[in-house]
């Protein structure tokens, strides 16, 4: 058995556009010819990969779900080889997609973005930014090339390597009526926390802070924003751990108050993640060089 791939182009297509007519107009060809396509396909694997209900919609079946990661990581690798050839005779183009959660591409990529720019002024980088827990989603889909992430990800298809630290810092409002010199876990497990959502490096890095320490602390509140979260808490409202690059400046100008816990080690590893057997393009593999030489 072979492997049409102009005909799994068109369930790829189908399937990331939700619905036959999307796909046959970003394909410029009939929806009968996308329909006809993805019949012909199920019959040459003799497997339904469609399962379509009594409307428009559809539902892919657990072989064209598989099929389908299968075949993004198939388009991700001629891609690759697409950029290698054209590098290799002088085609200085290509493309570069990352995924960063929100801290990473908020604070630590730019310079990094900009030193790229900078030696490969052909090459536009696109970032993508989420959560930890989605970005993996998406490195594993084969939408992005590289990933940048603040938390610990276990997932044996995926290369994960340490690239940096980060510093944390456990903050309260300043006129918050807690010890200047230091605070208790007990202390600590009595007051308001504000934590980042279920997914986020932020919330595992709290999570194992309070776990280390025996500090009882489950969310008060939850928000999707290190920003909110500290400008909530400034606004004096509970208190929170986030990234000190966050927080930096509300510290030096009194808006937030950090708070000091004797004996925690406040930071956190960054790690870089790639997929395992996927080669990186050219433009991914002069990118990754920038951000292990920082």
């Amino acid at each position: 058995m072979t492997l049409n791939l102009h005909l799994v182009r068109l369930f790829v297509a189908v399937a990331e556009a939700g619905s036959f007519s999307r796909a046959a107009e970003g394909l410029w060809i009939s929806q009968p010819a996308v329909s006809k396509g993805i019949r012909e396909l199920e019959h040459q694997l003799d497997l339904t990969l469609i399962e379509r209900g009594a409307g428009k919609g559809f539902r892919l079946t657990e072989a064209g779900a598989s099929l389908l990661t299968h075949a993004r990581g198939i388009f991700a690798m001629e891609r690759a080889a697409l950029d290698d050839v054209r590098a290799r005779v002088g085609v200085q183009r290509g493309s570069l997609t990352l995924g960063a959660s929100t801290t990473v591409a908020s604070y630590w990529l730019p310079p990094q973005i900009a030193a790229f720019c900078a030696a490969y002024p052909a090459v536009v980088p696109r970032v993508t930014v989420g959560n930890t827990q989605w970005v993996c989603e998406q490195l594993l889909e084969c939408r992005i090339d590289l990933a940048l992430v603040e938390g610990r990800v276990d997932e044996e298809r995926v290369e994960v390597r340490e690239w940096t630290t980060d510093p944390l810092a456990i903050v309260a409002p300043p006129d918050a009526a807690l010890p200047r010199r230091g605070v208790t876990a007990a202390l600590l497990g009595r007051q308001h926390w504000i934590l980042r959502e279920p997914g986020s490096g932020t919330r595992q890095a709290t999570e194992a802070l309070c776990a280390a320490h025996g500090i009882d602390a489950p969310p008060w509140m939850e928000m999707a924003s290190n920003e909110a979260i500290a400008r909530t808490v400034a606004s004096g409202v509970g208190i929170s751990m986030l990234p000190r690059v966050v927080v930096a400046d509300m510290l030096a100008l009194g808006t937030l108050r950090e708070l000091k816990l004797p004996g925690a080690v406040l930071s956190r590893p960054l790690y870089r993640l790639a997929l395992k057997n996927r080669p990186l393009s050219p433009a991914a593999l002069r990118m990754a060089q920038i951000l292990d030489a920082s």
